[in-house]
């Protein structure tokens, strides 16, 4: 597992000359180089990234393994966590402090943010297994991937099998609380290009999220992946890429009389699939991208088996891009432009509420974006602009820049970064009879702000600081009239500041053993009130840290990690008014070992939640206790 002061992550190779499995990047110049596919319009070295990023590879998603990707992410700096009760049930992820709304998904180069849930990225549909690549930037990052990249971006990211090599793969895993886990895989790579097909399926009967003795809340979910690349000449390849997920969980919701939380017979029906196509043209230092991708997102709640409401939506998305790269003397220069068009449709329906809540509407926008990079052998520099044209709010111009100066085995970054976020279409438009109305006329949110790191890298050892700041203009906050007991949303007055510390550490004990820490500090306040108070945001903790071992010999593969977060304020809606309340310091520590019987079969052993910490990330909600899990992995 690797930060952004440690040594590289494993190499973005071309697969002519690779050693083993890696992913696909079109950018020609970089397929022999450790790259960050998300730092840039581009992939970007990890020689001259200034950003604060985190990378897991293949090797440490394996030796770490987890039921969910939320396990695994909660292991980042600066990255809470907040789910309403076991798996399958709404997971946020905030970055910095910025709101769960603020973090931009992709899925293998497609953006997966769910228009359909409030523009949050649906990470309780994403298992831990579902991909073999994560790739987290931390900062505003508006200026290069547009609205919601406002506390950072996270990319995941499929394998593709090594030249003529073919891939098959298959796990099956049991465990406590009736869990289960069936995964295979099959894939082939020659010279003319690759293709990899995966499925999954995973599911638990769950625990009582919100008492004790009432109904097991469980889940079950069906994913299925797609990479393809076909290399038509030296200069001209396509790219296609797809994802499928189909999940279904049973949850605690509120009493439709009092509107309080209650141990209810709730489920929800989600599904969530994209596909994307690229064509890559490349020659003499110019290269030419044409895409187009589809997502489309459906969400069905029911109560005791009766449908109660649904909403849907579809994202087009159709964008070029053109860069040049060239030398004058040991200077290396890319200068990249691009256009993205984006079309999004969304729509809703009811039968609890007799149909009062259906609606069908639509927006787009326009982008237009230019960013240079220069590296040198003394200093490397970024900078990137955007112009987002919005068919429904004012436009919006965005900008970024970083530096990164190496002092031998010293290195100081410096960024700065602004973002955006479209109100969602739930903000806009969104109507529960007795009880919410949306504001169409509320405005897009805005972000600025920087960090300042100073890292120290040499032989097995690396350590890194960094300093951050951040502030939130027009805010997105809610409302209550008194008077007739609705709640709505409007552009909150003042700013919402944030600031914290991110320090990182690597050791390599041996050859197959490495170790890194990570301790993070936020303060994250709400704009001042009028009285001159100013409160603490709520589920973000001031304190967290980690510690993540992970190693290997030819016949075992080992990996551990403890997650430790401090006391975060959350808000109880149960009692009137609502009362702010502590939730209380929790360390999570998981383990897992796989034994490698011979070249086809391995078993393994694994544990979450070992130390049975009773804890909540939303206040009401139960999480899971101690589990158990043994599984079989076959590679023929």
């Amino acid at each position: 597992m690797f930060f952004q002061d440690l040594p590289p992550p494993p190499p973005v190779v071309a697969q002519d000359d690779a050693p083993g499995e890696t992913f696909l990047t079109t950018n020609h110049r970089l397929e022999n180089e450790t790259a960050i596919l998300i730092a840039g319009r581009e992939p970007v070295r990890v020689e001259t990234i200034s950003d604060s990023y985190t990378l897991f590879d293949s090797d440490d998603v394996l030796a770490l393994d987890s039921d969910q990707l939320v396990e695994l992410v909660r292991l980042a700096p600066s990255a809470s966590i907040s789910q309403t009760g076991p798996n399958g049930t709404q997971a946020q992820l905030r970055i910095r402090g910025a709101e769960a709304s603020h973090t931009l998904l992709f899925v293998n180069g497609i953006k997966a943010n769910d228009p359909a849930a409030g523009n949050e990225a649906r990470f309780e549909l994403l298992s831990g297994t579902s991909f073999d690549y994560v790739q987290i930037v931390r900062g505003p990052q508006s200026a290069t991937w547009g609205s919601e990249a406002i506390g950072g971006v996270v990319a995941l990211q499929t394998r593709s099998p090594y030249n003529a090599a073919t891939l098959t793969e298959a796990q099956v895993e049991i465990g406590t609380a009736g869990y289960d886990r069936v995964t295979g895989a099959i894939g082939t790579a020659g010279d003319a290009g690759s293709i990899i097909i995966d499925v999954g399926h995973q599911g638990s009967n769950g625990f009582d999220s919100f008492g004790d003795d009432g109904d097991l809340d469980g889940y079950s979910q069906l994913t299925g992946r797609l990479m393809a690349h076909l290399k038509v000449s030296d200069e001209l390849s396509l790219y296609a890429s797809a994802f499928g997920i189909d999940g279904r969980s049973e949850f605690d919701g509120f009493d439709p009389l009092t509107f309080q939380r209650a141990d209810t017979l709730d489920e929800t029906d989600n599904q969530l699939g994209a596909g994307r196509i690229a064509a890559n043209y490349w020659r003499d230092g110019f290269e030419i991208e044409a895409n187009a991708s589809l997502l489309a997102s459906r969400n069905i709640n029911f109560l005791d088996d009766a449908e109660q409401n649904r909403t849907s939506a579809e994202r087009l998305t159709v964008g070029a891009q053109a860069s040049y790269n060239f030398y004058i003397g040991k200077m290396d220069h890319t200068i990249i432009m691009a256009v993205d068009r984006e079309e999004e449709d969304f729509s809703a329906d009811d039968i609890a509420f007799g149909g009062f809540t259906t609606q069908d509407v639509g927006r787009s926008l326009t982008a237009f974006i230019a960013e240079y990079r220069l590296e040198t052998d003394a200093f490397s520099i970024d900078a990137a602009i955007r112009h987002d044209d919005f068919s429904d709010f004012a436009n919006a111009t965005t900008f970024s820049a970083g530096a990164r100066v190496p002092f031998g085995d010293v290195i100081l970054t410096a960024n700065y970064g602004e973002g955006i976020a479209q109100p969602s279409f739930y903000d806009l438009f969104g109507f529960f009879p007795g009880s919410f109305v949306g504001n169409p006329d509320v405005m897009p949110e805005r972000s600025r702000g920087g960090d300042v790191g100073l890292r120290y890298d040499h032989d097995e050892f690396g350590l890194g600081i960094t300093l951050f700041t951040q502030e939130l203009t027009d805010e997105i906050v809610s409302t209550f009239d008194v008077a007739t007991f609705l709640s709505s949303v409007e552009n909150g007055d003042g700013k919402s500041h944030r600031r914290g510390i991110e320090i990182e550490g690597d050791y390599a004990l041996s050859d197959t053993i490495t170790i890194a820490a990570n301790y993070s500090y936020l303060d994250a306040t709400d704009p001042e009130a009028p009285n001159g108070t100013k409160l603490a945001e709520v589920r973000r903790p001031s304190h967290r840290a980690a510690i993540i071992l992970t190693g290997g010999t030819r016949l075992l593969t080992y990996g551990a990690s403890l997650a430790i977060v401090g006391e975060r304020f959350d808000t109880d809606f149960d009692v009137f008014p609502a009362e702010r309340v502590t939730l209380g310091t929790y360390a999570l520590a998981s383990a897992r070992i796989a034994y490698a019987v011979n070249d086809t079969i391995e078993i393994s052993l694994r544990g979450s939640n070992l130390l049975d910490a009773d804890y909540q990330d939303v206040i009401g909600y139960n999480t899971q206790g101690r589990t158990v899990f043994v599984g079989l992995r076959l590679t023929p």
